[in-house]
């Protein structure tokens, strides 16, 4: 069965070798050795400062907001995972949406702008699928409205802006280190802040707030730390992580060039790079959507329909504006599989049961 994000395995010998250093530490958490030395590592490769990992993404945006002592409302984008809503709910937040951007899919600056009300305190932009939001525009549009950004770059990773990460960007940005990433802890997270200081606040709240230095609680945290065990994962896969960009990049490419004419894809960001995270088509009509994602089922192929719902449409976060942009391309968008298993064979077979549903309802 080829499925959308197979988990990629580190080389055992080299995991092992790192789990041996757990069992002679007998460190297995709380700012452990090989947690700090992924987070030196792959702040390093990321070109990033202040860089803090957690136990996993939702905590990673619990995290900064708590950081920022963020109250009231913040504005972001139904047009992702639950859990960017979920974060901002589970920090006693309310969520105001805005609509996207029809051609990249992401939050469009101007429409945030129109749904901030006065209890608005934070922007949580999502880069979708990698794809780069107009950072400069949210930048400009936080400072005139004294608010905090907060990027959730889950899908962002090894994205660059004119040249830098993209992570750089805002007064944090977080990523997702779950399993199913194109780099991953098995489960985790990181925040990357632009101050330090917020850097060294999080680290404490992340530790049940409690300070290092003389065991005091000067702030009311949480318990979000990452285990030695998980580090040792990603300390493993991090030499690997250069020749996995590149891979699903090129699957990506791929299947651009085989669809070319027979679908549509996001419009992404001149100036910035991509990463291969997802492989995301738009159908014409939610029943191509759905007669392409059976047949590709019926020949073990599992492509998901990330995002639908919308999630101004869901139980949870249902809102009282309509998001037409979000809640259309919610049915229309299909995530093809990408993982560095897959050559281009598999992006062939793939692509041509595609045309084939095609066909077939066009008929």
């Amino acid at each position: 069965m080829t499925t959308v994000g197979r988990p990629y395995l580190p080389n055992r010998k080299k995991l092992e070798g790192y789990l041996d250093q757990v069992y002679e530490s007998q460190w297995l958490t709380n700012n452990g050795p090989l947690v700090r030395e992924l987070e030196e590592r792959l702040g390093d490769y990321l070109g990033v400062d202040n860089l803090l990992l957690v136990a996993n993404g939702t905590l990673a945006l619990e995290v900064a907001l708590r950081t920022f002592g963020i109250s009231g409302e913040a504005v972001s984008t139904p047009f992702t995972f639950v859990a960017t809503s979920a974060a901002i709910r589970n920090e006693g937040l309310g969520v105001r949406y805005a609509d996207i951007d029809p051609e990249t899919l992401n939050l469009d600056p101007a429409k945030v702008e129109s749904a901030c009300g006065p209890d608005t305190q934070a922007l949580v932009p999502v880069h979708v699928y990698g794809n780069p939001c107009d950072v400069e525009g949210f930048d400009e549009l936080a400072r005139r409205k004294g608010l905090k950004t907060v990027y959730d770059a889950a899908h962002a990773l090894g994205v660059n802006y004119d040249g830098h990460s993209v992570l750089r960007w805002g007064d944090a940005a977080t990523l997702s280190l779950h399993a199913t990433k194109l780099f991953h802890t098995g489960e985790g997270g990181a925040v990357v802040f632009r101050r330090a200081e917020d850097h060294e606040r999080a680290r404490r709240l992340i530790n049940f707030g409690l300070e290092a230095v003389d065991g005091s609680i000067p702030d009311v945290g949480m318990n979000a730390k990452m285990s030695e065990f998980h580090a040792a994962v990603g300390l493993a896969m991090l030499d690997d992580l250069p020749a996995i960009l590149e891979h699903r990049k090129a699957v990506g490419e791929a299947y651009e060039r085989e669809l070319d004419d027979w679908v549509s894809f996001p419009a992404w960001s001149k100036r910035g790079t991509r990463n291969g995270a997802y492989a995301p088509i738009l159908l014409e009509t939610p029943s191509v959507r759905d007669k392409v994602k059976a047949v590709l089922q019926s020949e073990d192929v599992i492509a998901r329909s990330y995002f639908s719902p919308s999630l101004d449409e869901t139980a949870a976060y249902r809102a009282g504006n309509f998001f037409p942009e979000s809640q259309a391309k919610a049915l229309r968008t299909l995530c093809l599989p990408i993982n560095t298993g897959m050559d281009f064979n598999d992006v062939k077979k793939i692509s041509l049961c595609i045309k084939r549903a095609i066909n077939q309802e066009r008929e």
